[in-house]
């Protein structure tokens, strides 16, 4: 009843006008023909409603006819806007364009150049920029592949430099889960499935996916919630699912679960979780199947013999130093390797999320990818792993900076929902999302297009790879594995610039096994790859 009442309420403007419509002409025929100017106001207006809830451009037109072209006037004259506020300094902040503009430019195939230059200050402590080569280089005439598996891994799989990072059934509608697996699949590149589980919807438009295991165990659990080797098994043979991750933890909300409130989990979310249907579903904050180091990292080889020697990993967002290196010195005992590691950012995140832990718990992206890339340089790990790197990465300047800093790939999430429409409602938990992306209300979903919103998709995907190929060239870079931390340059002081290389602790191959130095070594010594200590 809840959602035809707000289903009538979206239309409830657009049926007045109709009404309205018809009326004036009533009037005009029986009373005066003044009624007419009224009348055909109304009538043009009709027609524009008919027509935004035929079309399948445009998601916020077909919720809202009439009143969703309100919000397309006010993007159209926002930058305007902000720039007289600006001049009279109303608003005290450079203006610096708005990435999601951005997204949406690339997503709709209209990227184009801004003229004047940069608005950011460039003289700001934390400033950062690439280094450009006076030889700069022919751009790559196809997007290089890292290719992800290991010693223990059977069936390696090439993943694209940008890529859908997780994102769950139930948090997303089925159509956007549709789309962004339909883009993945049109633009070579892969789909995180989010910790959800494993839906038709995933599988069905044929994308490359990476299964992502959640302490919930979503799709692959017991009645009581403990992890099935099982239905593991079965779903992970699956020929679309290339590679299977580990959540351990995510930038958003580090040290806690997930939470589905119970008004989204619908029957079709409860068969695919396994979890009751509208209940609210939370996610354990920590792992049942380990407890140490040691522990996770045999759970991991016990995944990869699971999934057929498919390539098998986990994501975290970083939490203490001296954690990592234990589960280093565990992959060194054990003589196991994951053969990825997703580092989450702080900064990123996409889900409800309690504002504490949004604002205070967690590393950032740059401080968690430059410590777990130093870290597994300096055990020797390095060549055995891959890195990917996720936390608002929109950009293809974003993408080099994170190449720069250690990683061999990134994922985006927030970009990806902005190249299916999303306007940030900031309404995803309430089931009433404006555009159709994390609702599961099925009369809102249908407004959007899942065959136009996989090409805006696949097309962002493919610019923001196109652009960061671009800047490489520029830096003289052929190859993401000719980038160099000194290629990235930060302002520490008004008057003092450091390269990468003096910013981040880099280690030697093998540094921290031959003799650590001083910054590492109470870490190194503290480590334990039996315990998670603090």
């Amino acid at each position: 009843m809840r959602a035809l009442i707000s289903g009538l309420a979206r239309l409830l403007f657009f049926a007045m006008v109709t009404c309205g419509a018809i009326v004036f002409v009533v009037l005009s025929l029986l009373v005066t023909a003044w009624c007419w100017v009224p009348a055909a106001v109304l009538l043009v207006l009709t027609a524009v409603g008919v027509s935004d809830l035929l079309q399948r451009r445009h998601s916020i037109l077909r919720n809202y006819p009439i009143l969703g072209h309100l919000r397309f006037l006010l993007e159209a004259v926002r930058p305007e806007l902000q720039q007289y506020f600006i001049e009279r300094n109303f608003d005290g902040r450079p203006y610096d364009r708005d990435v999601r503009s951005i997204v949406y430019e690339r997503a709709k195939g209209t990227d184009a150049e801004e003229p004047f230059g940069t608005d950011r200050d460039v003289d700001a402590i934390g400033y950062e920029y690439l280094v450009p080569s006076m030889a700069p280089k022919p751009v790559a005439d196809r997007p290089p592949k890292a290719r992800i598996g290991g010693p223990g891994c059977t069936q390696p799989y090439d993943m694209a430099l940008l890529n859908v990072s997780a994102m769950s059934f139930g948090a997303l509608s089925t159509r956007a889960i549709l789309a962004l697996n339909q883009g993945a699949a049109r633009g070579g590149f892969a789909h995180d499935t989010g910790e959800g589980g494993l839906s038709e919807y995933h599988l069905g438009p044929g994308g490359d996916l990476i299964w992502e295991i959640g302490t919930g165990y979503f799709g692959c659990r017991t009645k009581d919630g403990d992890f099935s080797e099982g239905e593991f098994a079965d779903k992970a043979a699956h020929p679309q699912v290339k590679c299977v991750s580990l959540k351990l933890s995510q930038g958003a909300k580090p040290g806690i679960g997930g939470v589905l409130p119970g008004g989204k989990v619908n029957a079709e979310i409860a068969r695919v979780r396994e979890v009751p249907q509208g209940r609210t579903v939370i996610s354990p904050p920590y792992h049942r199947v380990f407890a140490t180091p040691r522990e996770l990292v045999q759970f991991i080889a016990r995944m990869r013999e699971l999934a057929g020697g498919k390539p098998t990993g986990f994501k975290l967002c970083l939490t203490s130093r001296m954690q990592f290196l234990a589960v280093c010195k565990a992959m060194l005992a054990e003589d196991v390797t994951p053969d990825f590691i997703v580092v989450d950012g702080a900064e990123g995140g996409t889900g409800a999320a309690p504002l504490e832990f949004a604002d205070h718990l967690g590393t950032p992206l740059t401080e968690g990818l430059t410590t777990v890339h130093a870290a597994l340089v300096g055990t020797g790990l390095r060549d055995r792993i891959k890195i990917g790197a996720s936390g608002k990465v929109a950009t293809g300047a974003d993408i080099v900076k994170r190449l720069v800093q250690g990683a061999d790939y990134t994922n985006a999430a927030r970009a990806m929902m902005f190249a299916l429409g999303c306007i940030q409602a900031q309404r995803c938990h309430t089931n009433t999302c404006p555009t159709g992306v994390t609702t599961q209300d099925p009369r809102r979903a249908r407004a959007l297009d899942v065959a136009d919103k996989a090409e805006r998709v696949r097309r962002f995907q493919e610019a923001t790879v196109r652009s960061a190929l671009q800047i490489m060239a520029s830096m003289g870079v052929g190859d993401p594995t000719e980038l160099r931390p000194n290629m990235l340059r930060r302002r520490v002081s008004p008057t003092t610039v450091l390269p990468g290389d003096q910013l981040y602790g880099l280690l030697q191959p093998g540094q921290l096994l031959a003799e650590p130095p001083p910054s590492w070594a109470a870490d190194w010594a503290a480590a334990d790859p039996d315990h998670f200590a603090v």
